[in-house]
């Protein structure tokens, strides 16, 4: 098991100073800059501020520097927001994102559970395939439409949640149903399949013959093998929730560091995107190997094999 861990942990830094080297060097070979407006700054100024912020200097010394900073859990300052670092806004939206992103993975959660485990104890019929069709259709609209439809009939229309902001739990609603629904929609089919294929289990067509309730049954015996496919695809829908938050952010005017990432990309600011492309990066890698850890306690041919 130590090598098995090993193995994942080098495989997660080599990737993690690959991302980061990759997004460096992309963000500063495009065109444009983070001074470069609408109002074009006087040269000599716009010199100044290129050499204060050290961007004036060949590209593998502006990495040299990145990389001393990084190593020290420095990510430098915010071209655009001179008052504050980058540390500091990260640390300011990183909070709203990730409770979006939990609020969204339980939400997820019950209701994956809820509706497949009635569409796979229905199999076959119409409870089946309304639900199921259901999900389908969840998982083919994307969030960048059924977000902005949800303010339009919830917020607009019916006046029910608001439309965008921070400032209480209402404002978190709408934003959460809209990140977690496709997720919700992926875990129904997985649990479906697994309730399906465990209703044919020799043990619970036993439970049933002894006359055990349905609830029972379900909860003590069809459950905790139909689970299984959902708790292995946890580890990447988590990952997949917290970058998510990019749209809904932007959507339902949040301020959290996926509304940072665009700001920063539309304004040319280097640091921020590199540190929000850091956060991101890290909370990928350390679920997927929480992930691989798993697997590996799970099933032992895995630590074998790999």
């Amino acid at each position: 098991m130590t090598q098995f861990l090993v193995r994942r942990l080098v495989f997660a830094a080599i990737t993690f100073f690959t991302i980061v080297t990759v997004v460096f060097f992309l963000v500063r070979i495009a065109p444009g800059g983070p001074f470069d407006g609408e109002r074009r700054l006087p040269p000599e100024i716009e010199q100044n501020l290129r050499a204060a912020y050290n961007l004036d200097a060949p590209l593998y010394e502006q990495y040299g520097r990145f990389m001393a900073r990084l190593v020290q859990g420095d990510l430098g300052p915010s071209f655009k927001q001179k008052d504050f670092s980058i540390n500091e806004l990260i640390a300011a939206g990183l909070p709203v994102s990730m409770g979006l992103g939990i609020s969204a993975l339980l939400v997820a959660l019950f209701l994956g559970l809820l509706l497949g485990t009635a569409a796979g104890f229905n199999q076959g019929t119409a409870i089946d395939r309304t639900l199921m069709g259901l999900s389908n259709f969840n998982l083919a609209i994307p969030t960048i439409v059924s977000a902005p439809l949800m303010v339009l009939f919830f917020s607009v229309i019916l006046s029910l949640f608001p439309a965008g902001g921070a400032d209480s739990i209402w404002h978190f609603v709408l934003p959460t149903f809209a990140l977690a629904i496709p997720f919700s929609a992926e875990l129904a089919r997985l649990v479906r399949g697994g309730v399906a294929e465990a209703m044919y289990e020799p043990h619970v067509r036993t439970a049933y013959a002894k006359g055990i309730g349905t609830v029972r049954t379900i909860n003590r015996h069809v459950l905790p093998i139909a689970v299984l496919p959902m708790i292995s695809y946890l580890a990447p829908a988590a990952a997949g929730l917290l970058t998510g938050t990019v749209v809904i952010e932007q959507v339902f005017n949040l301020p959290g560091i996926g509304r940072y990432f665009v700001d920063g990309a539309l304004n040319r600011d280097y640091t921020l995107v590199m540190g929000v492309t850091i956060v991101y990066s890290l909370a990928i890698l350390i679920f997927n190997l929480i992930a691989d850890i798993a697997y590996g306690l799970v099933d032992p041919r895995i630590r074998v094999s790999q």
